[in-house]
């Protein structure tokens, strides 16, 4: 059908982007964590690093993609583009207003802020101050990507996704040259680094100018906001989805202000190892993610029935699909990846033992992260953000209780285990109310691929566990030795996994292969 080919085509092209851009975000925490270690500084730049992080989730990603692509797609398919084109403009408008708002009152309450969230940084002398400076600088980055989230919004329902996603490599450029060049500049070399991740925003903006442009979208102030019924909706729809991403942000924060309270250098710990999780997950999930949200609001707009379920059923099997084998590699390459790219300088053998523990501890959450994902996406598109919300709600509570319980005996790596938990919680409830709502939609269609799946994973791991177990990845050094360890352990382990899915004919994996095909045709 020719939506799924659209979803495979956009996932393609996004994951593509993603990839090169986690390539890039893997540079930057090597370089981060070569200078920095996992240690006093970097957890006090990781938790200032939160407080943006989260209100970016607030306000842009999550809850303003989520409330604004639905009824963007609606507006332009049923009213046209000049109308289409004055909502964004009032849109960008109004959210710059309301970001400058929280900009100036973030960075005037840096230091509450910072307190409520790193309690624990307190009987350390100087690691509060150093936080809520770092805080500071970096508030305005809020902003600049709150928009950044609007004009992706705006681009993909366009069918536009290749340059919003490859906008994060400009924000790793920017820490990677604020880590290595800028630090001389200030009191402490880590401002250098948050000095960074403005420059990177400035430049994640500007990139989407030009393309902008190519679609003759020009984004001028208009600051009729009253009586604009779409404006109102975006709103309405909004509200809840700023509670929803609130409330999974408040898991990270949770886990970090308990982190607080471990020895010194577990925030780092799970820093590093939720980093190497968000790799496969923003390539795969997110992307899939992103791709599903404007072709399922068209089908919800046109009343569509059967077409939105079949975007659902396949883009959850696409999800199994790939989440799958990417949970095993990530278990199986979690202490050679490490030791190939982190270990060195201020990041000793303790650190990598602690993030590959960490990492493999968060890697089974990867699944349930990406069903919860499109579930969401679902509801959303659906113009639905309550019903999130509530299992949000539902799943904080679980991630507080078990990480208390378990960051007893387990330190850190309770906490990492508590938001699998969480996820895998998270996603099944989603799922039981989504079949509530539209009735049942995993059918033997749905679950077909996993007879091929499952083979082809038990395959890679045959090749790629001997492969990994040939090297003592503890040893310093040996750059070279390492580095063709790990890419004949992965690249065995990946051909081997594809042959066998197209051996028992996955249909997901066949037709990301012949998309491949074309597109490389096309290209040469």
């Amino acid at each position: 059908m020719s939506h799924r080919r659209k979803i495979t085509g956009a996932a393609f092209v996004m994951a593509i982007a993603t990839f090169i851009s986690r390539i890039a975000g893997l540079v930057r925490d090597v370089v981060v964590a070569r200078v920095f270690g996992a240690g006093f500084v970097s957890d006090a730049f990781f938790m200032a690093f939160t407080i943006p992080n989260l209100l970016r989730r607030f306000f842009g990603e999550g809850a303003l993609t989520a409330a604004f692509v639905p009824v963007y797609a609606e507006i332009s398919s049923t009213q046209g583009e000049d109308e289409a084109q004055r909502l964004a403009c009032r849109s960008v408008t109004l959210l710059c207003l309301v970001m400058l708002v929280v900009v100036i009152v973030g960075m005037l309450l840096s230091p509450w802020i910072v307190r409520g969230i790193g309690f624990g940084f307190g009987d350390i002398g100087g690691k509060l101050e150093l936080t809520t400076s770092l805080t500071r600088v970096m508030f305005p980055y809020v902003g600049l990507v709150s928009i950044l989230a609007l004009v992706t919004g705006i681009l993909n329902v366009r069918g536009h996704f290749f340059l919003p996603s490859l906008s994060p490599l400009l924000l790793n450029a920017g820490m990677i040259f604020g880590a290595l060049l800028l630090g001389d500049f200030f009191s402490h070399p880590v401002y250098g680094l948050a000095t960074g991740v403005l420059l990177g925003g400035v430049a994640q903006l500007l990139l989407q100018y030009p393309v902008l442009l190519r679609y003759r979208i020009r984004l001028r102030p208009n600051f009729c906001f009253a009586g604009d019924a779409a404006l109102r909706r975006i709103a309405r729809l909004m509200l809840p989805g700023v509670a929803g991403v609130a409330i999974y942000q408040i898991n990270v924060i949770v886990t970090r202000l308990l982190a607080s309270f471990l020895p010194q250098g577990s925030v780092s710990y799970l820093y590093y190892g939720q980093r190497l999780f968000e790799f496969p997950q923003g390539i795969l999930i997110v992307s899939l993610a992103q791709a599903v949200l404007p072709m399922m609001s068209r089908h919800a707009a046109d009343g569509d029935d059967e077409a939105f379920k079949d975007s659902l059923q396949f883009a959850f099997s696409l999800m199994v699909v790939f989440t799958l084998p990417a949970i095993v590699g990530l278990v199986i390459c979690a202490r050679p990846v490490y030791s190939l790219f982190f270990m060195g300088g201020e990041f000793d053998l303790v650190a990598l033992n602690a993030t590959s523990l960490t990492l493999i501890y968060y890697a089974p959450g990867l699944i349930f992260v990406g069903l919860s994902r499109v579930a969401a996406q679902t509801f959303y598109a659906m113009k639905d953000t309550r019903t999130p919300v509530l299992v949000s709600f539902w799943t904080l509570l679980i991630n507080a209780v078990l990480g208390y319980l378990l960051m007893g005996p387990l330190q850190y790596l309770g906490l990492a285990l508590a938001l699998s938990l969480a996820s895998a919680f998270n996603a099944l409830l989603l799922i039981i109310l989504l079949r509530r709502r539209i009735g049942p939609f995993i059918k033997h269609s749905l679950l077909r691929p996993l007879w091929g799946v499952v083979p082809a994973t038990i395959g890679m791991i045959f090749v790629a566990t001997p492969i990994v177990n040939m090297y003592d990845w503890y040893l310093p050094g040996a750059i070279l030795q390492k580095s063709f360890a790990l890419f004949f352990a992965v690249t065995g382990g990946g051909v081997v996994f594809l042959l066998l899915c197209l051996l028992f004919k996955v249909e997901e994996v066949s037709r990301a292969w012949q998309l491949f095909r074309r597109r490389r045709g096309g290209a040469s």
